[in-house]
């Protein structure tokens, strides 16, 4: 990775490393978060679905 860098600031493309490095970052950070939103929704149904357990027992002891 040394030789990369040295030779992307020796040819003076040090705003396209910028930018690699920025749109990397970002692009983790959407794997992440998409990641943690599957995660909570699959948390949110196992809810919904106890609470519909919950439901259909009260209802069947009445």
């Amino acid at each position: 990775m040394d030789e990369l860098t040295k030779s992307i600031v020796t040819r003076g493309d040090l705003a396209h490393l910028a930018l690699f490095l920025w749109a990397s970052g970002a692009t983790g950070l959407l794997a992440w978060s998409l990641k943690e939103l599957v995660a909570a929704n699959r948390r949110f149904n196992d809810f919904v679905k106890e609470i519909a357990t919950l439901n259909q027992l009260f209802r069947n002891r009445e």
